[in-house]
C-alpha cells in the first residue's frame, strides 16, 4: 500500500476553510449531521466514504449550493454560513464537478481566456472587441503550461481525451485564482495513465492553495492526501492521515463489510 505523505512536524499550516456542527435535513431525513471540518493551506484533504455517505451534500453546503440546517462555515477567517454562492466563489472558494465542464467548441486556449475574464474585469464588458482577450493570452498560456496543455493550445476542447479535459478544467478553475479548490471525484472514469497525470497535477496545485477532494480511488488518496475525513451516513466516522483511517476497523467495515485487513 502506498504510504501517505508524512504529517508536517513544523508549524501547522493555517486553516482556510472550516465547518462546525454542520447539519442538513431534507424533510425527515438528515443527510449530514454534526460535521466538523478543517481544511489547511497547502494541503490536500480527502473526503471519502461509501456511496450515500453525504460527501456531495457536504460539498454543496460548503460552496453554498445548499444552506445548512444548522452549523457554521468559515472561509479565510470570515463566516460565510449565509453568504450567497456567487460571493463565496469570488472570495476564493472554487469548485469543480464530477462531469467535466468546458466549452467543447472553443479551443483550449479560448476556454482559459474566457475563465480569465472575471478576475480581469472583462466578464461584463460585452462592448469590447474580441481582440480585448488578447491581453489575457500570456496568462492563459502560463496556466496551460502548468497543467501540461500548452501543446494543445489550439485544439478544440471536444477533441481532447477525457483526462486532458479534466486538466483543462483545472486550468480554468486556476484562472479564477482560488484560495480553496474543491474537486468532486476528479479522477472518476480515467485510465491509469490519466490518473497518474492528474494526481500529480493536484499535488502541484496544492503547493500554493488548499485542496479538498471527494475521491474513491484510495491508492491516490493514500499517495497525495495529507488528511482524510471518512463519512458514513452523514457523520464523521474517522479522520487523520491515511494510515490511521485505513487501519480503523470501523472504516474497514464501512467499505468492505468486514474488519479483516
Amino acid at each position: 500500500m502506498t504510504s501517505l505523505p508524512s504529517e508536517r512536524t513544523s508549524t501547522e499550516p493555517r486553516v482556510v476553510l472550516s465547518a462546525r456542527g454542520l447539519r442538513r435535513d431534507f424533510g425527515g431525513f438528515t443527510a449530514v449531521r454534526d460535521v466538523d471540518l478543517d481544511v489547511h493551506h497547502a494541503r490536500v484533504h480527502a473526503l471519502i466514504g461509501p456511496n450515500g455517505a453525504g460527501k456531495t451534500t457536504v460539498f454543496n453546503l460548503l460552496t453554498k449550493f445548499l444552506q445548512p440546517t444548522a452549523g457554521t462555515i468559515t472561509l479565510l477567517g470570515e463566516e460565510i454560513t449565509s453568504t450567497p454562492a456567487d460571493k463565496v466563489a469570488r472570495m476564493g472558494l472554487v469548485r469543480s464537478f464530477q462531469i467535466s465542464a468546458v466549452f467543447p467548441h472553443l479551443s483550449v486556449l479560448d476556454n482559459v481566456r474566457v475563465a480569465l475574464q472575471r478576475p480581469n474585469g472583462l466578464a461584463h464588458q460585452f462592448w469590447r472587441p474580441l481582440s480585448a482577450l488578447d491581453a489575457l493570452t500570456p496568462r492563459a498560456e502560463n496556466l496551460l503550461e502548468s497543467v501540461g496543455l500548452i501543446r494543445e493550445r489550439n485544439t478544440i476542447a471536444a477533441d481532447l481525451s477525457y483526462g486532458r479535459k479534466r486538466a483543462l478544467e483545472i486550468a480554468t478553475t486556476l484562472a479564477l485564482d482560488p484560495k480553496v479548490l474543491l474537486l468532486d471525484e476528479p479522477l472518476a472514469g480515467m485510465g491509469q495513465e490519466d490518473v497518474r497525470v492528474i494526481a500529480g497535477l493536484i499535488r502541484e496545485v496544492a503547493k500554493t492553495r488548499a485542496v479538498l477532494m471527494v475521491e474513491h480511488n484510495l491508492s491516490v488518496v493514500a499517495d497525495i492526501c495529507h488528511h482524510v475525513t471518512v463519512l458514513q451516513r452523514g457523520e464523521i466516522l474517522a479522520e487523520g492521515n491515511y494510515d490511521t483511517v485505513s487501519s480503523d476497523p470501523r472504516v474497514r467495515v464501512a467499505y468492505m463489510g468486514t474488519e479483516e485487513a
